[in-house]
């Protein structure tokens, strides 16, 4: 995956006189993200719509995202002026760079939301840190932005065929690879064999990690990985999946053309999974020589 330029700032920001004047800085920039995670963006839905700041600098609603090549990026809890737009609509068009700064603004701005009172004592917590962590006044304790652990999976059987599933509640032709989150003590290998089982039955041979993806929807970290199925059979657990098979890339190919699939959106790690295994970039791999 191309790399990003947003430089995070993690010393710089510690420094509260440091963040304020960033926001003086007459380069920086606000991302407005609004009560349903849309964020503030340019009137085709292209691109990010930066803002200037208005106002003084209030570090218990001014988030520091970083600096992208020099220029400060805050983020605002707020419903920006002009348009904005969805991540589900800009994740497939952003380039990296932006993608990450509107993937953090959202993610920063929904945790404050949530994380107003310290979960030890109950005391309104204070924000330090440019936005980056809470600390309470009465016990001392300090609170940084939860990411709950979530595997995704592409199963593919010996002839290198995807498992793709339908998910309850989707419309009629959307499948994707099959995921779920990581339950407390257990490892990622361990999330991946439990969770293809519950849903698909499905026995793993082997696995290996591929890459990850923030997904602030509310807050999950998604861990891809490619494993090889010991078998073809497949049965739908039914509840969570309702149906799911062995695709062919020749089948996908054709079903997505006459619109009887619909893959991920393209902002997505299941998305660029499967467009990997689509242009041949993921397969069955070799068995280890003895």
């Amino acid at each position: 995956m191309p790399d990003s330029a947003l430089d995070r700032l993690l010393e710089d920001r510690e420094d509260p006189a440091w963040v304020a004047a960033r926001w003086e800085d007459p380069s920086t920039q606000v991302l407005g993200v609004n009560d349903r995670s849309g964020v503030s963006a340019t009137p085709d839905q292209d691109g990010l719509r930066g803002i200037r700041p208005g106002g003084p600098y209030d570090p218990e609603h001014h988030f520091l995202i970083g600096a992208v090549d020099g220029v400060p990026w805050f983020a605002l809890a707020a419903t920006p002026e002009g348009p904005s737009s969805s991540l589900r609509v800009l994740g497939g068009v952003l380039p990296e760079t932006e993608l990450d700064i509107a993937m953090t603004a959202v993610a920063m701005v929904n945790w404050h939301r949530e994380a107003g009172f310290c979960s030890r004592c109950g005391t309104a917590t204070n924000v330090t840190a440019g936005g980056h962590t809470r600390v309470c006044p009465g016990c001392g304790a300090q609170w940084f932005p939860r990411m709950d652990p979530a595997v995704i999976v592409a199963v593919l059987d010996e002839e290198g065929r995807l498992l793709l599933g339908h998910h309850v509640g989707w419309e009629d032709t959307r499948v994707s690879i099959l995921a779920g989150f990581v339950e407390v003590g257990e490892s990622l290998e361990q999330a991946v064999r439990r969770e293809i089982m519950e849903e698909s039955a499905v026995a793993l041979a082997s696995l290996r990690y591929v890459g990850s993806q923030p997904w602030p929807f509310p807050r999950s970290l998604m861990l891809g990985f490619v494993a090889s199925a010991r078998g073809q059979e497949v049965r739908a657990d039914g509840e969570e999946i309702l149906w799911a098979r062995f695709f062919t890339r020749a089948e996908v190919t054709a079903q997505v053309a006459d619109g009887s699939l619909t893959l991920p959106m393209r902002s997505s790690i299941a998305s660029r999974i499967i467009t990997a295994w689509r242009d041949g970039e993921i397969g069955v791999e070799e068995p280890a020589a003895d």
